[in-house]
């Protein structure tokens, strides 16, 4: 090859690839996306961050302690599928609340139950509102919706800690994630599907617990 060819490909994949950048740049800056972020010390997880774009993955990112009892800590960073349905909800209640562009704080004397952040993006618009409580009851609806997705993803994140390292440990685990499912205190099972599929085709976990993880498995299926 020619030095002349080569400085002219050369000149050309670099201009693609700037031209590309640019492009994924401008895509990620105007479209909508949701986040919610959670900051409560001595808590479990001690910080979480969820970011629901309007269309795509969501992501999630945690930090602090596996179990309140354990000394383990862990950094979780997972991209998840939310459905449709879910993310519609989301963002219709953030439109409710005018895209957290006013102040969402109660001002009341109630218990610390941590720092808590909406936050909203899109071409046109941006809203962040900052909180421990709020008497809104469209903000009550979001942060409960939050609160759960983040739940049902930390059972994820504990489950395959649990398989990797004590499989005895399983069964407790997917007894509580049961009895909180049953409370309709969990969203998006199908996003920790992985995890729970690869329990129960282990055959060294114990029976009782491949069969939790199969109940669970089929009461998100026939939803």
């Amino acid at each position: 090859m020619s030095r002349l060819l080569f400085l002219g490909l050369l000149i050309f994949s670099t201009v693609l690839s700037a031209a590309q950048t640019a492009l994924s740049d401008t895509t990620d800056h105007s479209a909508p996306v949701v986040t919610f972020t959670l900051d409560f010390p001595d808590s479990q997880p001690e910080h979480y961050s969820i970011r629901v774009p309007a269309a795509g993955s969501g992501h999630y990112e945690s930090t602090g302690r596996l179990t309140a009892d354990s000394e383990v800590t862990d950094s979780f960073d997972f991209d998840f599928t939310i459905t449709a349905e879910t993310r519609a909800k989301i963002f219709a209640l953030a439109a409710k609340t005018g895209y957290f562009k006013k102040d969402l704080e109660s001002h009341k004397n109630v218990a610390f139950t941590g720092k808590k952040t909406l936050s909203y993006r899109d071409a046109n618009r941006a809203g962040d509102a900052t909180f421990n409580y709020s008497t809104m009851p469209v903000v009550q609806e979001l942060t409960a919706l939050f609160q759960n997705l983040s739940a049902t993803l930390e059972f994820g994140h504990r489950l395959n800690y649990d398989r990797r390292y004590q499989k005895l440990a399983l069964d407790e685990e997917l007894k509580r994630m049961q009895a909180m499912a049953d409370s309709k205190m969990l969203v998006e099972v199908a996003a920790i599907q992985p995890i729970l599929e690869q329990i129960v085709a282990d055959s060294s976990v114990v029976n009782v617990a491949r069969a939790r993880a199969q109940r669970l498995l089929g009461a998100e299926n026939t939803r």
